[in-house]
């Protein structure tokens, strides 16, 4: 099982379908925040389509494309982090990420973000690392600018959210420009 350590308060871990009721009691406390940057929230209605979704993640990470973790502060799951759309023949992947708000302010997703970036590069010899963010989601944006990523582009219309289309902008590292 994927299991990563970042500091005394803060580590990675594989979702299981135990963490079903966490993340559903998560995602219902802070339900209209994540709402308007993530399309799932919609969806998510009881903590079997948490445990739902947590089974098909663990798919993804038997199959080798990808791995959704908790992201695990002082003993309590208080987020999301993925590494997402692995694809190794390009050595290219994705992250993406969600946090409940009273965790948010404490650097938890630049920290995560960073050590998926090590292992990306460090691990997986991968060459290419994205975040896509909403463009009006000023906290997401914060965290690839933060890292020293390069805004890319702007890709329109990019996801639907309830009755909205957002606009998402593309930030990118490679390899050879990471200083971890």
């Amino acid at each position: 099982m994927f299991k990563y350590t970042i500091d005394d308060d803060l580590s990675l871990k594989l979702l299981e379908p135990r963490d079903a009721a966490r993340l559903f009691e998560l995602t219902v406390l802070d339900r209209e925040m994540l709402g308007e940057w993530l399309p799932w929230v919609a969806f998510t209605r009881e903590a079997g389509d948490t445990e739902n979704f947590i089974r098909s993640q663990l798919e993804v990470y038997a199959k080798g494309l990808g791995v959704y973790c908790g992201l695990v502060y002082q003993g309590q799951i208080a987020g999301c982090i993925s590494l997402k759309d692995l694809n190794l023949p390009n050595r290219k992947v994705s992250i993406g990420y969600w946090l409940g708000s009273e965790y948010q302010g404490k650097g938890l997703i630049t920290k995560a973000c960073r050590a998926l970036i090590n292992y990306s590069f460090q691990e997986l010899e991968l060459n290419r690392v994205e975040i896509r963010a909403a463009v009006d989601n000023k906290k997401s944006r914060a965290v690839p600018e933060r890292l020293g990523f390069t805004q890319e582009g702007v890709i329109r219309a990019s996801e639907l959210i309830g009755d909205r289309y957002v606009d998402h902008v593309v930030y990118g590292m490679l390899a050879g420009e990471w200083t971890s």
